[in-house]
């Protein structure tokens, strides 16, 4: 069934890049596995996938030492991260998703042994509830980055509102790709800022169609595993 649903997905990645005239090889799905047991993570890798995400800091450390086998596997923080915890994960991930503040990408550079790729998350949407830096703030926070070498900040990372029209979603994801691109045209040798992190289960299609690179796929990937 998993396997199944991730030739779906891939299915409708190639559907969504066709549309806009995008090579599917540009979208890298991110497998969300916060929602399953590491044995489910097993069988979707042996489908493919290369990429895993978590949202906690534990839950991420059990599944790679469960997984440790599978030493392809790119693994991914896509979840707020307390500065507390900085020390026991930054050196176990490929990529990080969510950094929106100073003193966070400080407490980073002291614990982190070699560079790591982060995406700033940016709180497009201007939700009360939502992480993230403003759009306003970004060219200034991105600046400010140069002073920790080993944080090199591959992209943005922002999350559609949940009950938004599709009008609304392709807005806020069309809003962090100008910014993504604002981003790029200063040449920030720290930030070169190549990637979109955006779209999920339910919005993924319309982030391809506005560029992403990276979408963070869960719920679809393991919607009869759940419903179980």
């Amino acid at each position: 069934m998993i396997a199944d649903n991730l030739q779906n997905i891939k299915q409708d990645i190639q559907d969504s890049c066709a549309l806009v005239h995008r090579d599917p090889k540009e979208v890298t799905l991110v497998a969300v596995t916060k929602s399953v047991e590491s044995l489910q993570a097993e069988e979707l890798i042996n489908a493919g996938v290369t990429h895993c995400a978590e949202n906690h800091v534990d839950k991420l450390l059990q599944k790679k030492q469960d997984l440790l086998k599978y030493s392809e596997v790119k693994w991914h923080l896509i979840g707020n991260l307390q500065r507390r915890k900085v020390k026991l994960i930054v050196n176990e991930i490929d990529y990080f998703h969510a950094l929106d503040s100073l003193k966070l990408a400080e407490e980073i550079q002291k614990r982190l042994e070699k560079q790591l790729a982060c995406f700033v998350e940016v709180n497009v949407s201007g939700e009360v509830s939502k992480h993230g830096i403003s759009p306003a703030e970004l060219l200034p926070f991105l600046e400010s980055l140069a002073a920790y070498p080993n944080i090199q900040v591959v992209g943005l990372m922002t999350m559609a509102p949940k009950d938004a029209s599709a009008e609304q979603i392709h807005k806020v994801f069309e809003t962090l790709r100008e910014l993504r691109d604002l981003a790029q045209s200063k040449q920030y040798t720290h930030a070169p800022c190549t990637e979109l992190s955006m779209g999920m289960s339910q919005d993924f299609q319309l982030a391809i169609e506005e560029g992403a690179t990276f979408i963070r796929v869960g719920t679809a990937l393991f919607k009869d595993e759940e419903e179980e």
